[in-house]
């Protein structure tokens, strides 16, 4: 039987589907764009807004031992150069500045110490004058009073790296401690710090310093183990004089992490049993 015309229309074969092949993804790209935007984030939050602090050295004992971490925040006094990673020059002089308060606790780029990074207590704004005499501090012509406390009682570890043999004694655990000479200061707008002082010195008797405009006078609350404004800049001397706002990168605002220095990084059960809990989450 002969095809009908609708018959040879049925047979007419189909178009075919066009299929569009997908460009293989370029995963390395994609991982090289994503580290970028880490590292940009990373770069924004640690230059302007806060950025984490390791304590180096016992200057600022009893408020931060060795092992201490810390977050800074960054916008407090404003922004330099300094605000950024390595010091970077994008910043102009300082932009949003402020002016710290007496009793702030900093970290700064320490003047004529090759860009290491220091942590100290604001004592003198612009126009203050500062002396010590036999260990008292001496603000603007009035003595900063200062309360005889309880001894600081420190357990001897990893951390701790000196304790003079007239403080080395015994808890009531049996343990080893060093216990120092505590004392209040409290300033005219009535912030309130410990301090330690050992005996007389020769940096507890000084002469009278007068902050010039755009600088500060930091001083370490480990009155007889602090080289800061009482001392000057290398080559004379190993402190920082007076330190320009500038250099200032933020202001200690809370204790994030704190380690006897016993832990081990092979043995994960000693960064619990390192760990001073008591410490965390301090603020100032």
């Amino acid at each position: 039987m002969e095809n009908t015309p609708a018959d040879s229309l049925d047979e007419t074969p189909a178009p075919a589907a066009v299929v569009t092949e997908e460009k293989p993804k370029n995963e390395w790209k994609e991982l090289g764009v994503f580290l970028v935007k880490l590292a940009l984030i990373v770069f924004v939050v640690r230059s302007f807004i806060f950025s984490p602090f390791s304590i180096p050295s016992e200057s600022m004992m009893p408020r931060l031992l060795v092992g201490d971490y810390l977050f800074i925040t960054k916008w407090n006094y404003g922004y330099s150069k300094h605000s950024l990673p390595w010091s970077m020059p994008l910043i102009p002089g300082r932009i949003f500045a402020g002016t710290p308060t007496r009793g702030d606790v900093v970290v700064f780029k320490a003047p004529g110490h090759n860009g290491e990074d220091w942590i100290k207590r604001v004592i003198g704004l612009p126009g203050d004058s500062i002396q010590m005499v036999n260990g008292q501090l001496v603000l603007n012509g009035k003595a900063i009073p200062k309360q005889r406390i309880a001894d600081l009682e420190l357990p001897i570890t990893p951390n701790v790296r000196e304790c003079n043999t007239l403080f080395q004694a015994i808890d009531a655990k049996g343990n080893p401690v060093c216990k120092i000479p505590q004392f209040r200061e409290t300033l005219p707008n009535g912030k309130t710090y410990n301090v330690l002082d050992q005996g007389l010195t020769p940096q507890d008797n000084t002469e009278v310093f007068t902050v010039p405009a755009g600088h500060v006078f930091l001083m370490g609350d480990n009155r007889d183990n602090s080289t800061d404004s009482r001392f000057a800049q290398p080559p004379e001397n190993q402190g920082i004089s007076y330190v320009p706002m500038e250099n200032i990168e933020g202001k200690a605002v809370l204790s994030f992490w704190s380690t006897d220095g016993s832990a081990s990084w092979l043995l994960p059960w000693t960064w619990f049993t390192a760990a001073r809990w008591s410490r965390i989450g301090e603020g100032f």
